[in-house]
């Protein structure tokens, strides 16, 4: 692919991912590129859709499983400051997509605002959030979004309103857009009280979340009713291990990379906790974690 000349000297080939996420595993992008504001991220999409180049984007890389043989296509980061943008406007936060969670978070308590505390210690950027529903303790981030600036995969730019919105467990209709900022409902509160808040929650999830090997967050969804976590612990595989991959000893919905972990590595421990399950329980765990390959 010859890429016009604003763009040659911006998009690179061969840039390793592994660095890029969370999991510290991934081979190399075809082509990588972090576009400086809104109309060269739109040249790019456009010049895709013309040539039929794959894109995928790329957030924090927080709940994210690459191929170490790498991507095809484009790997679009937006990780400028264009993109990662927070003002306020009334009750709501509008919010670049590339902010990461919890620099969203402290800008909240900064501005005495409310609402956002459950999101704390999620290493995720808000589109990534937005995409994936985040959320934890039966609160989700799809709650509070009053409307969403995106573009589509052919440079389309549109601003959905929340009716046009649909978010489910860990999931939304964002997931086919690239989401560009969004709009945040929230209340006013002391930053007493949110720093008291955002104390709570972090505690909690180091209590039950606290391992530090790179890892990718919750492997599997809940299952209706159910604890996916419980019920891998409940088939005896935490400690289970291939490679340099291990599922955690304190949550087993977690798998650790020990170092140096192959993506083959980690897909055949999901293939072992998926399989246990589905004998025991008769339940079918789905994927939370994003596979690209």
């Amino acid at each position: 692919m010859l890429w016009p000349k604003p763009l040659s000297k911006k998009i690179k080939r061969g840039v390793i991912l592994s660095g890029l996420t969370s999991f510290k595993i991934g081979g190399p992008a075809e082509y990588f590129f972090e576009p400086q504001n809104f109309k060269e991220l739109q040249q790019a999409l456009v010049l895709c859709r013309r040539f039929r180049i794959p894109v995928h984007i790329l957030g924090a890389g927080s709940n994210l499983l690459i191929a170490d043989a790498g991507l095809k296509g484009l790997v679009i980061r937006l990780s400028n400051e264009n993109f990662r943008k927070c003002s306020l406007k009334g009750d709501c936060i509008v919010a670049g997509s590339g902010i990461k969670l919890n620099a969203l978070i402290l800008f909240s308590r900064e501005h005495n605002r409310s609402g956002l505390e459950f999101l704390a210690g999620i290493p995720g950027t808000l589109g990534g959030g937005l995409s994936g529903n985040a959320g934890a303790w039966g609160y989700s981030i799809g709650s509070l979004v009053a409307r969403a600036g995106v573009l589509d995969y052919a440079g389309k730019f549109n601003i959905l309103p929340k009716k046009r919105l649909v978010f489910g467990y860990r999931k939304s209709n964002l997931n086919k857009q690239i989401i560009l900022w969004a709009e945040l409902e929230t209340r006013r509160a002391a930053k007493t009280e949110v720093s008291r808040n955002l104390k709570e929650v972090i505690l909690k999830r180091k209590a039950s979340q606290g391992d530090h090997l790179p890892n990718a967050g919750c492997v599997f969804k809940n299952p209706e009713q159910a604890s996916a976590g419980k019920l891998i612990d409940a088939c005896g595989l935490k400690g289970k291990a291939r490679g340099k991959a291990v599922i955690s000893c304190r949550h087993a919905n977690f798998i650790l990379n020990r170092g140096k972990a192959k993506s083959g590595d980690v897909l055949a421990l999901m293939e072992l906790m998926r399989k246990k399950v589905k004998d025991r329980f008769k339940l079918q765990l789905e994927p939370e974690i994003r596979i690209w390959k």
